[in-house]
């Protein structure tokens, strides 16, 4: 700062200086300062304050809190900070302090400096105008809240576009027979589309957990201020809050019914994390599978290709590798560890009001777009190419010992059990083994190990 140019603003503790072409005031130079620890306040978060801003002006001239004048004047300037130019002008970090304040009063001074290159003969103030009937303790959270719900939904979209390119992928090879595995060992037959079809289940799952559960989102406890009382606020400011924004984004938000509970936890985010983590823990298996499957491309189980998108090695030539599913699991390790983050901060809800606000919504709003991107990104430029080596899946029922199993009803397990040891000591075929043991005769042993009549196709 030394070789810039400043000017002087005061606080309640002093003289700050701050650089003369910044938005924001003394409370946000003083964060600036003190805090210089890691990444900057999720954008989202900055978006969803300035909508809350935007009702409070609204909802604060409707009832003579603050004049028309300056209700249109905050109106307007949050209009233009929504588009997006001036991100430079929110600078402070997660790391500060837990409630928020120091991002709710960011929020508050640009507003009032850029109101006042707009129209300088209406004079705002920071916590009298634009912070009207509202605290950090309230603004934050229900800020959190909006913008987990919008991330919530930008996954859904994402999740649903994934299982249709699974359920079309099901389709495409629901005649194709391959071998199953339980215990990484050869089981009974199973159709590649049935084996992508539990896949798409999960995701399907997944998207009803996420979509059946995000209304917990909704609820806002702005209107709670300080503690949880609704100090310092009009009665039935609370719903008109809601009812405002609810307006302003095109969703349905409930008044929180229980402000302290509001404050002081944030079980809803809390809960929705906890999907996220299944997901991740679904794509890791799916994506294992897959990668199994596609191994090789001789030496492993080369079931499938997937595409080859970039050279997998500086040294060996020719070498692709499963490069979407690496990305996808060290995704989803990030949101398990964003899970872990989520939880302790959310148990230190100390009394009225809970301090990690902060980490708690940037390790959502992380995991939430981490996932979105992968399954994106895993989606376009993995699934949708995947192709079966159809011969490789036909020798490996054709050798596999399990296809024994359809003889147990006629012959009985240990029978059954003999000719698959006796084909294993030997290392000879199937049938062999069975017409060795005398208990099936050729035709009966091709009526009846059928491993498409096996899959349960009628």
């Amino acid at each position: 700062m030394d070789n810039e140019k400043y000017r002087i603003e005061k606080d309640t503790l002093g003289e700050v200086k701050i650089p003369a072409s910044a938005l924001w005031g003394p409370q946000t130079e003083r964060s600036r300062q003190n805090f210089k620890i890691g990444q900057r306040m999720p954008f989202e978060i900055i978006e969803s304050l300035l909508q809350i801003k935007k009702a409070a002006a609204v909802v604060n001239e409707k009832n003579g809190e603050i004049s028309k004048e300056k209700s249109n004047l905050i109106v307007e300037v949050i209009d233009q900070l929504l588009v997006g130019k001036y991100q430079d002008d929110f600078p402070l970090v997660v790391y500060q302090t837990g409630s928020g304040t120091q991002t709710n009063m960011n929020v508050n001074e640009v507003i009032v400096h850029l109101a006042a290159e707009i129209n300088p003969k209406v004079l705002l103030q920071a916590n009298d105008d634009v912070n009207h009937s509202q605290s950090s303790n309230d603004t934050f959270p229900t800020a959190m809240a909006i913008a987990a719900y919008d991330a919530v939904k930008k996954l859904l979209s994402v999740l649903e576009h994934l299982e249709n390119s699974l359920n079309d992928k099901a389709l495409e090879f629901k005649n194709i027979v391959k071998i199953g595995r339980t215990h990484l060992q050869d089981a009974t037959p199973i159709t590649f589309g049935q084996e992508i079809s539990g896949w798409s289940s999960q995701i399907k799952h997944n998207f009803d957990y996420l979509q059946n559960n995000k209304k917990t989102l909704l609820e806002l406890p702005i209107g709670g201020t300080a503690v949880g009382t609704g100090l310092n606020t009009v009665k039935d400011f609370d719903r008109q809050m809601v009812e405002q924004l609810s307006v302003q984004k095109g969703i349905s938000y409930l008044v929180a019914p229980n402000k302290f509970q509001g404050l002081a936890a944030h079980s809803a985010i809390n809960f929705i994390h906890g999907i996220f983590k299944t997901l991740a823990a679904d794509l890791v298996k799916i994506g294992n599978d897959i990668r199994f499957l596609a191994s090789g491309p001789r030496s492993g189980y080369g079931e499938i290709n997937i595409p080859a998108n970039e050279p997998g090695s500086s040294i060996m030539p020719g070498k692709i590798n499963p490069t979407q599913i690496e990305a996808l699991t060290m995704v989803a390790a990030r949101v398990m560890g964003n899970d872990t983050t989520i939880d302790f901060s959310s148990s230190q809800g100390n009394f009225e009001m809970n301090v990690y606000k902060p980490i708690i919504i940037q390790s959502f709003l992380e995991s939430a777009k981490l996932l979105a991107e992968a399954i994106g990104s895993v989606d376009k430029n993995l699934i949708q190419g995947i192709t079966v080596n159809q011969k490789r899946m036909k020798d490996l029922v054709d050798n596999s010992l399990m296809t024994v199993t359809a003889l147990s009803p006629h012959i009985g397990y240990e029978k059954s059990a003999k000719i698959a040891q006796k084909a294993l000591r030997e290392n000879t075929k199937l049938i062999d083994a069975a017409l060795a043991s005398g208990y099936v005769t050729e035709k009966e042993f091709r009526e009846w190990v059928d491993p498409f009549k096996m899959t349960s196709h009628k």
